[in-house]
Formats: C-alpha cells, structure tokens, sequence
C-alpha cells in the first residue's frame, strides 16, 4: 500500500484529538453478524473538566484503544443490553505513531474510519 493511505485525513485526526471515537464496518464472519473497529481515544480530568463548561479538549499527546468487535445485526435495531457482542482483537496504541503502527497490522485504512454516530458502533 501507498504511504499516503496511511496519514490521516485532517479532519479525523482532529476528531481523535479532540477525544471523539471513530468506526469502521468490515466484512462479518457469517451473514446475520455485523463486524467493527472501532478507536476509542483515552480522556481523563481535562477532558472532564472541559465538557462540564461544554467544550472539547484538543490533545495530540492521547493514547489509543483500538477493537474489533462482532454483533448479531438484529439485537442492534431495539434496545436488547445483549448485542451477541463478540470481542475478536484489541489493542493499545500509546501515542497517534502507535495507533498508526496498529492500524497498518490490521490492515486498516485511516481514511475509511467514520464518527461513530456515523457507523452501528453501539457503544
């Protein structure tokens, strides 16, 4: 792959900084399962602080939980609290470098990340 599908489109990176999850729909192991990675950056008391006076924090500096996830599709359209969730992989990235180094093992495009509201990432 091209070095280029590995940066991160501008607009994402600020969203990963600003402490918004992203998503991105993969092809499922059976038919009725949906599949998702999703990144869920770190927070702490700065950002907790910044929300309470309803703003968002920007931090270059956060780390990063990456996880692919299984759902049965079905259990996604009510409101059953068990998805048939099946964790497949996970992983830690200390930093944005690391997040990238993840990313490229798993094969995964920054640019095909969406907001989560974007994706039918149920957390």
């Amino acid at each position: 792959m091209d070095q280029r599908e590995w940066d991160w489109p501008a607009v994402k990176l600020a969203a990963l900084r600003l402490g918004r999850r992203l998503g991105v729909l993969l092809p499922a192991s059976q038919p009725p399962r949906w599949s998702l990675v999703h990144i869920v950056p770190s927070s702490g008391p700065a950002d907790e602080a910044a929300r309470r006076s309803g703003r968002a924090r920007s931090d270059p500096a956060r780390s990063f939980r990456v996880t692919h996830w299984e759902f049965e599709a079905d259990r996604l359209e009510g409101y059953d609290p068990d998805l048939g969730a099946v964790r497949l992989r996970h992983a830690d990235a200390a930093d944005e470098a690391e997040l990238l180094a993840v990313l490229r093992e798993w094969q995964l495009r920054p640019e095909d990340f969406e907001h989560s509201w974007d994706t039918v990432d149920p957390h």
